[in-house]
């Protein structure tokens, strides 16, 4: 057993010491290569892609900026390069660079020399393809003409057996144990030489290109048009072919998409007849490359329309082909312009016919809701007008008045009369149920303060009623009717509404409010004699409210408070109920 157990700790380090297994010795040599780090000293080629190194104990989210010191190429003494950035190097980069990083001053000298004076150059080693999924090598450029291997591989400002991935540097050549479409760019090799006792390192650059296949194994791919089809087109008018190509990846890429036309039984290339647009690369994925063709035939005659059109797209496997062909576009026939005055004509009637049929309604729901209020200033003897007809009797016409504070901006005069009237005891309650008819007259002139008109009590008898009727009207702001099936039955109750409505319509000043005191809707009433039109088409529209006896003191207070917000602004001083308590 401990035979075994030496064997294995003697086998395991030579394992480790294999390709694709990160080791301890190569994170040594990189330590090794920047212990002096307060000096160093770099060469790059021209025309390679070079990348100002990022020192080891700086902080990775820190940015080291490399100024010109002055050295160098004449104007360009106060060139600036960041570190970890990636140019392309020229003869004007060379000179010393400065950098203060953590109170230290650091020194870079960079030399950038020629591809002719190195003693071997070969530009293929320079760029490298890489089969996807698989392991891969990558030479550093000019190691071949050095006795140095010791070289360490970067890709961007890390050092690639830092990173978390399976690879390992034999003798100077970098091994990939498994490529990924991450590895396209471009990756660095450093590796020292030593020049009259200065220790250089000399960068080199080797562009990666990860490709999925060396060969492609199948014919492009044409995604439009789909198949054989045909295209509308207008005569006189310009069209554009169009053949949409996905074309397997090659290393070499050059497509090929032509545009044929087939006239008469014989196929020519519509290079010489139309003009042909040079195929565009609209998109590069790892797989494939998408290509546009397009052709433009500048006039379209019939002619056009009897030959098909061919795409035929081609690679090292094979070729792939669509057809097109081209049918003349009906337009849609709109009707002549003698229909449009017609169906103007009917419109602007139809139109007239809506406006003259509600024409009325309109006028009095304008003057009721948006015209009314213009001329509240004007004197008039009374506030309201009350008209009403008395019921019968019962308990269906019994209303408990249940005041409470209205809402709004309302005066501490009524504040106090609500108030007031809260406070009223259980007698006195009783003393209340009563018919609107009487309960209105009361809340109107005794507790409001408004000036009221009563047809029987302030009209002096004997005088003609429909004159003494406009009269009052004309002599009052506002208009108050108490609906009921009586009263749309009575003709002299009816002809004061009717007054009323026919003021409204000539004075805008009047306001008209209906109170319906046994229903809540204008269509449940059948009456004998029938209205009037101007009465029906009115009660419609006009502003009203609904008195319902025998509902609950919160359903009266929401009566009350309408009723409040729809009586004229302009008043009387009121009068508390309690005023004599």
């Amino acid at each position: 057993m401990q035979t075994g157990y030496a064997v294995v700790i003697f086998i395991f380090p030579i394992v480790l010491e294999g390709c694709c297994v990160g080791n301890h010795q190569r994170r040594k040599r990189i330590t090794a290569f920047q212990q002096n780090i307060t000096h160093q000293y770099y060469r790059a080629v021209a025309g390679e892609v070079f990348m100002m190194p990022c020192l080891r104990y700086v902080s990775q989210h820190m940015e080291v900026g490399w100024s010109r010191t002055g050295e160098g190429s004449k104007g360009n003494e106060h060139l600036s390069v960041d570190c970890g950035k990636k140019f392309l190097a020229e003869a004007k980069h060379s000179g010393k660079y400065t950098s203060l990083t953590c109170g230290s001053k650091l020194s870079f000298h960079l030399r950038v020399v020629e591809k002719s004076s190195l003693k071997c150059f070969q530009p293929e080693e320079s760029s490298k393809y890489l089969l996807l999924g698989a392991g891969g090598e990558v030479t550093c450029p000019g190691l071949n003409c050095s006795n140095n291997t010791e070289v360490i591989w970067y890709k961007g400002n890390k050092a690639v057996s830092e990173q978390s991935r399976a690879s390992c540097v034999k003798n100077g050549h970098l091994h990939l144990c498994q490529v990924s479409e991450h590895d396209t760019g471009v990756f660095f090799c450093d590796r020292q030489i030593i020049e009259q006792g200065v220790k250089w390192t000399f960068r080199r650059a080797v562009n990666i290109t990860v490709i999925p296949h060396y060969t492609p194994s199948y014919p492009p791919r044409i995604i439009y048009p789909v198949g054989n089809t045909t295209e509308e087109v207008e005569l006189g008018q310009s069209h554009t072919l169009e053949c949409k190509i996905y074309f397997p990846f090659e290393i070499m890429f050059s497509p090929e998409v032509r545009w044929y036309v087939h006239s008469s039984g014989n196929m020519a290339n519509m290079t010489a007849q139309y003009k042909e647009i040079h195929p565009q690369e609209e998109g590069v994925t790892l797989q494939e490359i998408k290509v546009t063709q397009r052709a433009i035939i500048k006039d379209v005659t019939p002619q056009h329309l009897n030959n098909t059109y061919t795409c035929i797209a081609s690679n090292t496997v094979g070729s792939s082909s669509v057809t097109i062909q081209l049918k003349r576009k009906h337009k849609v026939k709109w009707p002549s312009l003698a229909g449009y005055p017609v169906g103007s004509l009917l419109l602007v009637a139809g139109l007239g016919i809506i406006l003259h049929v509600k024409w009325l309604e309109l006028q009095l729901i304008y003057k009721s809701y948006f015209q009314h209020g213009k001329h509240n200033g004007d004197e008039k003897e009374y506030d309201v007008l009350l008209s009403y007809v008395w019921s019968p009797p019962s308990a269906d016409m019994e209303g408990v008045l249940t005041l409470s504070s209205p809402s709004g901006p309302d005066t501490d005069e009524v504040a106090a009369c609500l108030s007031s009237m809260a406070l009223l005891n259980s007698e006195e309650r009783k003393a209340t149920q009563r018919p609107l008819e009487v309960l209105l007259p009361q809340v109107l002139e005794d507790q409001w303060g408004y000036r009221l008109c009563l047809l029987e009590r302030d009209v002096l008898p004997g005088g003609a009623y429909t004159n003494d009727v406009v009269l009052a009207i004309q002599r009052s702001r506002m208009l108050i009717c108490l609906l009921s099936a009586n009263y749309l039955s009575n003709n002299n109750a009816v002809f004061v509404l009717e007054s009323g409505v026919q003021a409204l319509l000539q004075n805008s000043t009047l306001k008209v409010l209906l109170i319906w005191t046994s229903r809540a809707s204008a269509s449940l009433i059948q009456p004998d004699p029938p209205l009037p039109t101007l009465v029906e088409r009115a009660v419609k529209v006009l502003p009203s409210l609904d008195w319902t006896p025998g509902k609950s003191g919160r359903a009266t207070d929401k009566f009350w408070r309408s009723l409040r917000k729809s009586m004229p602004d302009q008043r009387v001083k009121l009068v508390s109920l309690m005023q004599g308590q």
